[in-house]
């Protein structure tokens, strides 16, 4: 069994997948190809914003995302402390200072009320110019918009939705990737649309943001690509990643993202009772880049695990460690503030394997091997 069986995935888009290869090959186009625009105009259509700009990966989208409104030295970005590394990094690699925040200890995405409490944090001390949010969609569920939106309004403050884990997932009529000012994805493997290597895509409503992130991803050139006005990243997506982001795009759209609600009810439904399952606000739908559990403690979740594993039952933990908790923050001021709902989660938490293609048997067992943990 696979965590995420991309093999059994390649088997069902077999056809499709090599023909588009093959077509790109065949092209010679490897760079900047046509399939790469077709694939912007198929996603920002998906998600309903007027533009979409790909990239190298999702890590370089949040940096172009920070660096197309002038994050810089002397900024606080707000950013949720239990995420990926990424999320954190990019702030620091632009020179502004990452702020951390406690998370919700239901849905696991960044609470607005810490985040109004850091937030004042950071005009009292006057130490740093409060410039940005960065909400992520943590394990596919869109992070909690209306409040989000309501405080980035209130202060005066940017917010990008880091959706790298949220592709698919909604607020009611609204996709992940259509919140706030700007937001961002990633095409890696593993998530909910991923290609076989790496990508990333920028969204954006405005033009002159768009024209300004198409600049920023190819070393910051203007009309002429070797006169260069900006200093940019090189940061294209290949024209084989786009064709085979186009295939899967089409069955994530007809049935891939149906089925994964599908196999999260059967979790639900087998699962309840025992262990605390995910928690889906009414009018939220996720897209299940993982699906996880709540144990008691450390203890019963790395007994679980042991227990899994010896089953041939593959788990993951996100995350272990919060971003306050990372080595190259210990310096960073907020990480002394206390985050104790991120800290419970990461002692609890375990993810089990999710993914469009896995059966209702594997499921089944997965679910009778937790239930006899004791």
């Amino acid at each position: 069994m696979q965590f995420i069986d991309l093999k059994r995935q390649y088997k069902a888009l077999e056809p499709a997948i090599n023909k588009a290869v093959q077509e790109a090959i065949e092209s010679a186009h490897f760079i900047m190809g046509p399939e790469v625009r077709a694939l912007e105009e198929k996603l920002a259509e998906y998600v309903g914003r007027k533009y979409c700009v790909t990239c190298a990966n999702g890590t370089d989208a949040l940096r172009l995302a920070l660096a197309a409104y002038d994050i810089k030295k002397g900024d606080a970005v707000f950013v949720p402390t239990f995420t990926f590394y990424a999320s954190a990094e990019v702030i620091s690699l632009v020179g502004a200072v990452p702020v951390f925040v406690d998370v919700d200890p239901r849905t696991y995405n960044i609470c607005p009320r810490s985040l109004r409490e850091a937030i004042e944090r950071v005009k009292k001390e006057e130490k740093l110019r409060p410039r940005a949010i960065i909400a992520v969609d943590l394990f596919g569920l869109p992070a909690d918009y209306p409040a989000i939106e309501k405080l980035a309004i209130e202060y005066n403050l940017l917010l990008i939705e880091d959706g790298a884990q949220g592709f698919g997932g909604m607020i009611g009529e609204k996709r992940a990737c259509s919140f706030g000012d700007i937001a961002t994805t990633s095409f890696f493997p593993a998530k909910p649309l991923g290609c076989y290597g790496d990508g990333g895509a920028v969204f954006t409503d405005e033009e002159k943001v768009k024209d300004l992130l198409e600049s920023l991803k190819v070393h910051g050139k203007g009309q002429d690509k070797y006169d260069n006005v900006r200093i940019g990243l090189n940061s294209r997506l290949d024209t084989m990643q786009a064709a085979i982001l186009s295939v899967k795009l089409k069955a994530f759209r007809e049935y891939e993202m149906k089925r994964r609600q599908e196999i999260a009810k059967l979790y639900d439904l087998l699962l309840g009772g025992t262990v605390d399952v995910p928690h889906i606000p009414e009018g939220y739908v996720s897209s299940y880049a993982q699906y996880s559990i709540l144990l008691k403690d450390e203890v019963e979740r790395d007994q679980l695990q042991k227990k899994l594993s010896e089953c041939s039952v593959p788990s993951m933990i996100y995350y272990k460690k919060s971003m306050h908790q990372q080595t190259v923050y210990r310096n960073n001021s907020s990480a002394y503030w206390g985050f104790p709902n991120a800290e419970t989660v990461s002692q609890r938490i375990l993810s089990l394997p999710m993914h469009p293609y896995l059966t209702e048997d594997e499921v089944t067992y997965i679910c009778k091997l937790i239930a006899e943990k004791d």
